[in-house]
């Protein structure tokens, strides 16, 4: 697989710009924008490049991508003991195991525009 292909490439509408902006998470952060949506795409694939060029020409090792990445389905996180005990409660009405209920929760999030998500606290959904 060639190096570009490698690595994420995420274009998304920002609100706060009122245009599209991409990015390569966990290696270049917001590096282009504009208008239309493919144009962005095809920039943040022409920076890609250069920065691959650019490491190769330095013997600089790539950062590892997460596109080819394998995830575990496990991580741990640490929360506001109110919280907790917040989740436990929601979690035993409705009959859930703490995990399941935060589980469906969190894909509840998700799954929802960025706009929703950032006029919705999660809160609401609990």
């Amino acid at each position: 697989m060639k190096n570009k292909h490698r690595f994420l490439k995420i274009v998304e509408w920002s609100e706060e710009d009122q245009c599209y902006v991409g990015s390569i998470p966990g290696w270049i952060g917001k590096c282009c924008h504009g208008d239309n949506e493919e144009k962005v795409y095809h920039e943040l694939c022409q920076i890609l490049e250069e920065w691959v060029e650019i490491y190769k020409e330095d013997n600089r090792p790539l950062p590892s991508n997460i596109s080819t990445k394998k995830y575990s389905g496990k991580f741990q996180l640490r929360i506001d003991s109110d919280l907790h005990k917040a989740l436990a409660i929601r979690a035993m009405q409705a009959d859930e195991s703490l995990n399941n209920f935060c589980n469906k929760v969190l894909k509840k999030i998700i799954s929802q525009p960025d706009a929703l998500r950032d006029n919705n606290s999660l809160e609401s959904d609990l």
